[in-house]
């Protein structure tokens, strides 16, 4: 990137909060604080937990459960913004102490918002057999009616109300402070790097980003110190892994579950079987993936390709983008599906809701996190000028157009289970590279199938192995702790499975479970398969729009906007798509093949 171009914004947090000394910041919490007071008071006055028998539906009863979800909206709104102010200020600057502990008050003071949830839901449960007549009493409680419906089926998982406030105030110590000691420790990690003679001490992050460096040389050294790195820190990263699959698995069992994969299927909204259509599609599909890693060998003059390739740019083109030529390409291609879409990522650029810039202290990696108060959205990433990172903020900025469908649902009508939630972010990036691909000089085409290749194959086949390498850790963390080297040693079978031999063995990455955020929530595991999900369902959809054309976007956007309020099959077949069998993976998975042969060709 130019010196003399625009750099990398950081995001702007006013629209939030001032700052965390400001009146605003400080009003917000105290309001949140004597609304959970209040919350608490009227559950007392009103019984609003588990009921021995269902009550009978009367317009007094339909009126209580209005009000009751008024209430919880209003606070869920309110809790959600400080949350996304206080998460947005650590996950860019893990040194500071005072956002810090702000957002340990903040999760202290939540976990009582966790405990009058599971009163909440135990009392929904109850009225369960009643839910049907009370909508119909009440019309204006037919926009939850999914909620309701689906709060009642997951609240037979419930531990008595003392139980899950005891959970809700020990992981805070447990499950949580793992999944941050790995946040923290992982962005602060620094190493020393050479380069041009000159050895510099640099972020993980900034390492991480040196896969995609045009310099094979560099490549391998960046491969070799990221290692290092990783291993000064394995042991206490693997204790996080160890107290956060511990807390799941102990949280599972107490609850009735029959396995941490069933909550995970629940909470995407999809079973067993259809999981199994998908996963068992992209297996078939290993051979396809390693035809093209195979060929990105022999387009690099080698026999085999090496890990640290796996990202490695191809052609002599090596565009790179700055700042500002990143926004002008997202926004022109963008604009020729819908304006609006156009529109709304330049006032997401314009406005600063992008923090794009790696420094010491911020998390690697990119995400969007929706604030719905002010119906917005603040995205993280680490931009470096290459097409791989204008490719991840067309990711983001997708998720964050999501977001704006969604623009004046409650809280409770919002969001999207893992499954349904990569279909924006996947359509976009699928839309700028094939709008890339048409006015792309046969060099520049190389680099841009490249790129979509090199998503698909982690979408699909690492994918896979991050499954495979959960699903392995699970079974033996149910009977004793895992060492680090362990952990590599599943993280390796794992990649030996999926990836094959079209990776040198021998370079194959045994610290992804390290660095990899998703393993590190205690309430949000199996955060692998949902993105495979995702992709091959937005290039489904994405087929659909090129058959379809304009009349489609309407549609799109509706499906986008419903997202949170059904499950994912019956959301599928309003485009006439069966996810439960195997035949719309094997289509979607064929349009992968086509690239593949075009990749192959070029």
């Amino acid at each position: 990137m130019a010196n003399d171009e625009p750099q990398p914004t950081r995001w702007d947090l006013t629209p939030l909060y001032s700052n965390l000394d400001a009146p605003d910041y400080r009003a917000g919490f105290t309001i949140l604080e004597t609304g959970l007071e209040t919350m608490e008071k009227f559950f007392d006055q009103h019984h609003v937990r588990r009921l021995a028998a269902a009550p009978t539906a009367d317009q007094s009863l339909a009126d209580l459960l209005q009000a009751v979800l008024d209430q919880v909206d209003a606070l869920a709104l309110l809790a959600d913004r400080l949350d996304n102010f206080l998460q947005a200020l650590v996950a860019t600057d893990s040194y500071n102490t005072a956002a810090q502990r702000e957002l340990s008050k903040l999760e202290r003071v939540d976990t009582r918002r966790r405990q009058l949830r599971v009163r909440l839901e135990g009392w929904i449960g109850s009225l369960d057999p009643v839910l049907g007549q009370l909508v119909d009493i009440e019309p204006e409680l037919a926009r939850h009616r999914f909620y309701l419906t689906d709060t009642a089926k997951q609240s037979r998982y419930l531990m008595g109300e003392d139980l899950e406030g005891l959970a809700a105030e020990l992981c805070l110590d447990a499950g949580a402070a793992f999944g941050k000691l790995q946040g923290n420790v992982t962005s602060q990690l620094k190493v020393p790097f050479e380069r041009d003679g000159k050895v510099e001490t640099l972020p993980i992050t900034v390492i991480r980003n040196l896969s995609f460096d045009p310099d094979g040389a560099i490549r391998r050294r960046a491969y070799e110190v990221e290692l290092k790195g990783w291993e000064s820190i394995r042991t206490t990263v693997a204790a996080s892994m160890n107290g956060v699959k511990g807390t799941a698995l102990t949280l599972a069992e107490r609850r009735g579950r029959k396995s941490v994969l069933e909550v995970a299927l629940d909470q995407n909204k999809i079973d067993q079987a259809t999981l199994d259509a998908l996963l068992g599609a992209i297996r078939e599909s290993f051979p396809i993936f390693r035809r093209y890693l195979r060929s990105k060998a022999r387009k690099l003059g080698q026999e085999q390709l090496a890990w640290w390739d796996l990202f490695a740019p191809l052609g002599s083109a090596h565009r790179t983008f700055s700042w500002q030529q990143a926004r002008d390409f997202i926004v022109e291609k963008f604009s020729r599906f819908t304006p609006q879409l156009g529109q709304f990522v330049a006032r997401a650029f314009d406005q600063r809701w992008i923090d794009g810039q790696p420094r010491d202290g911020k998390r690697g990696g990119a995400f969007c996190s929706a604030v719905m108060a002010i119906d917005q959205s603040r995205i993280l990433a680490n931009f470096d000028g290459s097409f791989e990172q204008v490719s991840t903020l067309a990711h983001e900025l997708g998720h964050a157009f999501h977001n704006d469908c969604q623009s004046g649902l409650s809280a409770l009508e919002r969001g999207a289970p893992m499954t349904l939630a990569e279909t924006a972010s996947i359509f976009c990036e699928t839309l700028i590279a094939d709008a890339a691909l048409e006015q792309a000089a046969p060099d520049e085409r190389l680099m841009i199938l490249e790129a979509q290749l090199a998503g698909a194959t982690q979408a699909c086949v690492d994918i896979s192995s991050r499954f495979l390498f959960e699903s392995e850790v699970f079974r033996r963390r149910a009977t004793s702790e895992l060492s680090a080297d362990e952990l590599c040693e599943v993280m390796q079978a794992a990649q030996k499975e999926t990836y094959g031999d079209a990776i040198r063995e021998e370079t194959y990455h045994p610290y992804m479970w390290l660095w990899k955020p998703h393993y590190y929530s205690y309430e949000m595991n199996y955060y692998n398969f949902p993105y495979a999900f995702g992709h091959l369902f937005a290039l489904g959809l994405y087929a659909e729009y090129q058959r379809q054309g304009p009349s489609f976007v309407p549609r799109y956007k509706e499906l986008l906007r419903e997202t949170g309020q059904d499950y994912a099959a019956p959301l599928a077949r309003r485009f006439g798509i069966d996810i439960t069998g195997p035949e719309f993976w094997r289509r979607s998975l064929a349009i992968i093949e086509r690239q593949v042969g075009r990749f192959e060709d070029a």
